[in-house]
């Protein structure tokens, strides 16, 4: 159940940064609901997180939370705001998620 809770927080940190850029990209109350947006997604990844780490070792854990959140920041990036993509970036990201199923095979 905590690596359950661990991945729902990652996805939730991957919402904090997309709103995050979509404040960035407009202005005035359109600016200010991203802004909401953004402090519910960050509430809700780190109240997620500590759930985990009750569990789960901090290391890990917080490991974890970072490379979900890094690898679906930059691949909503590709999809939904025009970042590029290349042959090393997408290598990059898959030794990112290579580390981050290995911490999962190795945490007891």
């Amino acid at each position: 159940m905590a690596w359950f809770v661990l991945v729902l927080a990652g996805l939730f940190e991957v919402g904090f940064t997309s709103c995050l850029a979509k404040a960035k990209e407009t202005s005035g109350a359109t600016a200010m609901l991203w802004m909401t947006g953004f402090f519910l997604s960050l509430s809700v990844s780190m109240m997620l997180l500590y759930k985990a780490t009750q569990t789960l070792p901090i290391g890990t854990a917080y490991a974890v939370w970072t490379g979900i959140g890094a690898v679906g920041t930059v691949l909503a990036g590709i999809l939904f705001f025009n970042e590029p993509i290349n042959v090393l970036r997408l290598l990059f990201l898959t030794t990112l998620i290579a580390s981050i199923i290995g911490l999962k095979l190795v945490t007891h």
